[in-house]
């Protein structure tokens, strides 16, 4: 999290908008969709660079088309239709997609981990915390935290808004989230995050025949040391929480505080499984979304001059409830989601045959909701590459067009969160300090761990505090 990333390689321009599916010619259905051929290749392309080959083998496969990877193959769509059938069917006709990739990291408490009735009842006992009209005790944290980490700049200070879109984040999971209220613990948890992230290579997660043990030496021995050593703070937390949780707002607390339908508690292992979730789920993609909000706002004056029209009247210290009733910010932060969604896709395994773009495909096939490529499908996003907020305003897009945390039975618990937490510190930070982009030139996205991210971490100067 310090400014030594502003020494990242830097990419070429993010390639140009994936164009619409291929049209099929009528006929019978068949299993197999087309796609590109090599298991290893696939593989290694998706994991570096998806951004990349999918607009390329969409251009010449058409949609859906099949990617064969080292954990299964997979069939792709971004075509509303499909994305349609695919989240309105039966949960129960899906089973997970290569639950052993993301185990290390979440654990098998963990809802992304769960499937059938386990999921829906655990989805039912972590929803009353993420409801949006909780997001008023969250607000105020997250505008505190964000300020807090805007004042320790200097003016003419150069900072990477990745890393300062960490340290907020993180803040703020720490505080919110976790509970913590003491200064050394959160200075723990900091580090403790920080290792775990660090060593979650992308391929221990893409491959899972990465995930070996070597006598204590390998990559995978190092993620699960820093896992075990996270895992340790959690429950020193848990059991510091647990005594006062009915009395306390934060989301352990509320957890700690869940009852089943038979009236019994969420396990110990499964609440820590869900605390780590909300942790991967949170931190890296909000922090991500911030930059590239960043970084479009002060690349184009004029959305920057709009912005601060909408910002300036209600001062340098903005109430929470204000900025998540801006009708411009929240366009800017919708199309910044639009633009960069920080997961590419989401998966599901068919249990049952489904019919999907001219295609039966059988039990056993996973499915691939490309966010990417339908983010940026013709023509429901007319010039889909440029950023251009004013396309929400006044404009309604279906669940099956656009779908930043995914859809169906399975989209994100925390979207009301992320999206409220990325208009206040985005609004929170516009209102009080001027920023400059220091490199004006194209950044591209490439892969973090299971995010895609800015290559250079977006380099910015303060000019000057406004309050």
């Amino acid at each position: 999290m310090t400014d030594a990333a502003t020494s990242a390689p830097r990419r070429a321009a993010a390639p140009p908008a994936a164009p619409a599916a291929t049209a099929r010619p009528s006929g019978p259905a068949s299993d197999v969709p087309p796609g590109p051929r090599s298991r290893l290749a696939c593989t290694f392309r998706l994991a570096r660079a998806p951004l990349h080959h999918l607009p390329r083998w969409l251009a010449a496969f058409g949609d859906p088309f099949r990617v064969p990877l080292l954990t299964g193959a997979v069939v792709v769509t971004a075509d509303p239709t499909s994305l349609r059938t695919l989240f309105t069917a039966d949960p129960d006709s899906f089973d997970l997609y290569s639950p052993r990739s993301l185990l290390p990291i979440l654990g098998p408490g963990s809802l992304i981990l769960r499937a059938g009735p386990e999921h829906r009842s655990e989805r039912r006992l972590l929803m009353p915390p993420f409801h949006g009209a909780r997001m008023r005790t969250y607000g105020a944290a997250m505008a505190a935290i964000s300020g807090q980490q805007l004042a320790d700049l200097a003016p003419g200070q150069p900072f990477l808004a990745l890393a300062l879109g960490q340290r907020i984040s993180l803040d703020i999971i720490i505080r919110t989230v976790f509970g913590v209220d003491d200064d050394q613990r959160r200075h723990d948890f900091r580090h403790a995050v920080a290792a775990a992230l660090a060593v979650a290579h992308p391929l221990l997660l893409f491959v899972p025949a990465f995930q070996r043990r070597l006598f204590g030496l390998g990559p995978f021995d190092r993620l699960l040391r820093a896992q075990d050593h996270l895992l340790a703070l959690l429950r020193q937390q848990i059991a510091a929480v647990r005594p006062d949780a009915a009395a306390r707002d934060d989301i352990l607390s509320l957890l700690l505080a869940a009852r089943h339908d038979d009236d019994s508690p969420m396990s110990e292992p499964d609440v820590l499984d869900e605390l780590r979730t909300l942790l991967i789920a949170g931190h890296e993609t909000t922090a991500i979304a911030l930059a590239w909000a960043l970084d479009h706002v002060h690349r184009d004056p004029a959305v920057l001059a709009r912005l601060r029209g909408e910002l300036d009247p209600l001062g340098p210290d903005p109430r929470p409830e204000a900025l998540a009733g801006l009708a411009y910010l929240g366009a800017v932060c919708s199309e910044t989601l639009r633009l960069h969604p920080v997961v590419p896709g989401v998966a599901r395994r068919l249990r049952v045959p489904l019919e999907l773009g001219g295609h039966r495909l059988p039990p056993g096939t996973s499915v691939l909701a490309s966010i990417h490529l339908a983010h940026h499908r013709e023509p429901t996003f007319s010039d889909p590459t440029r950023f251009h907020p004013d396309r929400f305003l006044g404009a309604a897009y279906s669940p099956y067009q656009y779908l930043p945390f995914g859809g169906g039975h399975r989209r994100c618990i925390g979207a009301a969160f992320a999206q409220h937490e990325l208009k206040v510190v985005l609004g929170t930070i516009l209102a009080r300090a001027d920023l400059e982009l220091r490199d004006p030139r194209p950044v591209a996205a490439v892969r973090r761990n299971l995010t895609m991210g800015p290559a250079t971490g977006i380099p910015l100067t303060l000019v000057r505090h406004r309050r």
